[in-house]
């Protein structure tokens, strides 16, 4: 389907090459794109590992996993971006299934929360996270915190 190779790294293990790729990408659609101005070196990358997807050694799609007890009790999968001309292709499933399974091997049998832009709900739904309360504003963006109970086989 896609000629896609898939790379998780902690963060001492990526190049200096592959984060500013990794910046990049997230300035790309964060703070240009969805016209957001915020600090998006947060001090959470340290601690978290790094998933990305590569074509052809270009990096068009990426998630950051933080490990439990940094930004909620349970694990979560944030950052979570595809490069514009690589939209509406399903890599942003996988990318989330592949950011999904990676935390069940990281961190076992648990519920994985995120922070989802609210336009993102339905994706995030279909992949089974739930909605869990009202929804806020971050950096002036709408979001809704979602949880994905752990389900055996899921």
């Amino acid at each position: 389907m896609h000629d896609l190779k898939w790379k998780i790294s902690a963060f001492a293990d990526l190049s200096a090459t592959e984060l500013y790729a990794i910046l990049q990408l997230r300035n790309e659609v964060f703070v240009v794109e969805q016209n957001c101005i915020f600090q998006d070196a947060d001090n959470v990358d340290q601690l978290s590992f790094h998933i990305s997807g590569r074509q052809q050694d270009a990096i068009i799609a990426y998630a950051r996993i933080v490990p439990p007890g940094i930004l909620y009790p349970e694990p979560s999968i944030g950052r979570v971006v595809t490069k514009p001309t690589h939209r509406q292709t399903g890599i942003g499933k996988l990318l989330m299934q592949y950011s999904i399974e990676h935390c069940y091997r990281l961190y076992g049998p648990t519920a994985i929360t995120i922070g989802a832009q609210l336009y993102l709900e339905n994706f995030y739904n279909n992949l089974g996270f739930q909605s869990i309360g009202d929804t806020y504003l971050e950096d002036n963006i709408p979001h809704i915190k979602m949880v994905k109970p752990f389900i055996a086989n899921s």
